[in-house]
């Protein structure tokens, strides 16, 4: 980025490889034998998301020009809450499309709006206007990478968020296989909690922009963990109500979290950064938090194949009781360690 001319041209180059991409792995079972499926998805689903993860890089700079800082909270809740709007009709309408025509059929039905969405969407990036870019002050680069490991504050909030990824991610993603694989919820249902999710999420991002105005990203960054951790731990209601309360109640608080923590990670990259070396400092953040975010999912997944092995008696652990878990460590670290660094 301290090279190139244009930011919005290379923003156009990587969005587009990854929107195609990703769309054309849905073309993977009509073009290629069964035996060469899941390999060819890895490999195009891994060069999209590189892809993606350096045009998200430009865009993260770009917007962050583009949006006066006085406004960016408030900004980015309105914008969260209209794009988790739309997110929400596809999810349900996907659920009920997949309940109704299993197998190829449903996805094909799926992946036609969803190539022609993608090439609308890459075409709006041409809309975006090529602000001037304010360079790095430094022109060796181990000198400009150095520089967010100098900022203590940044340095500090960056390695204690990106633990709380690694055990946030050990579960979270995999909500929707213990609800498929593990409790038997059909796809319908599925979509319905997670339009539900949604929805309180819509919420969120208007409150917590809204909120933003009047206190810093890290203080609310700090409020968003407990309502993560009581996600987790609202599984362990099941063990005494029913099975769709306490999922509904875990993805209200997973809403409410994970909505304001996105979006406020967002903006402690870009508005508690020095301007002239966000890009790097996004990096950084980036990088950091994305290996974690790589690593917990693995991980949780390597511990629910062995728990695949335990006897019927300890059904109950993988069911509800390693989420709860989770949200006990969740809570510890946060009014501890999380208390130290983001409220100081």
């Amino acid at each position: 980025m301290q090279r190139i001319r244009s930011r919005k041209r290379m923003l156009l180059l990587f969005v587009g490889t990854h929107r195609i991409l990703w769309s054309a792995t849905g073309l993977i079972p009509f073009i290629f034998p069964k035996e060469w499926w899941v390999s060819v998805y890895i490999a195009v689903y891994t060069v999209a998301f590189i892809s993606n993860t350096i045009g998200g890089m430009i865009w993260t700079s770009l917007i962050g020009d583009i949006v006066p800082a006085k406004v960016r909270g408030r900004y980015f809740g309105i914008r969260n809450t209209i794009l988790n709007a739309l997110g929400s009709v596809c999810l349900f309408a996907g659920g009920i499309v997949l309940d109704r025509y299993p197998g190829e059929m449903g996805f094909l039905i799926l992946f036609i709006p969803v190539w022609i969405c993608a090439i609308a969407n890459t075409v709006i990036y041409f809309f975006y206007p090529d602000v001037p870019f304010e360079r790095s002050t430094e022109k060796v680069f181990w000198r400009m990478f150095i520089k967010p490991f100098q900022d203590r504050s940044f340095l500090k909030a960056t390695l204690f968020l990106a633990v709380w990824l690694l055990i946030q991610t050990l579960i979270v993603p995999l909500y929707s296989y213990v609800m498929l694989d593990l409790l038997n919820i059909n796809y319908q249902t599925v979509s319905l909690i997670t339009v539900v999710q949604t929805l309180v999420m819509m919420v969120g991002f208007y409150v917590w922009g809204n909120l933003n105005a009047r206190f810093s990203n890290k203080t609310l960054l700090f409020w968003t963990l407990p309502v993560i951790a009581l996600s987790c731990l609202s599984w362990g209601l099941m063990s005494f109500m029913p099975v769709l309360i306490a999922l509904f109640l875990s993805h209200i608080f997973l809403g409410i979290g994970v909505g304001g923590f996105n979006q406020l990670a967002f903006n402690f990259t870009i508005g508690d950064t020095p301007k002239s070396e966000r890009p790097m400092f996004v990096a950084v953040y980036s990088a950091l938090t994305g290996v974690t975010s790589f690593l917990g999912p693995l991980m949780g997944g390597w511990l629910y194949e062995k728990m695949e092995t335990w006897s019927d008696a300890l059904a109950w652990v993988s069911a509800y009781g390693f989420q709860v878990g989770v949200g006990v460590v969740m809570l510890i670290l946060t009014f501890t360690l999380g208390r130290r660094v983001l409220l100081k």
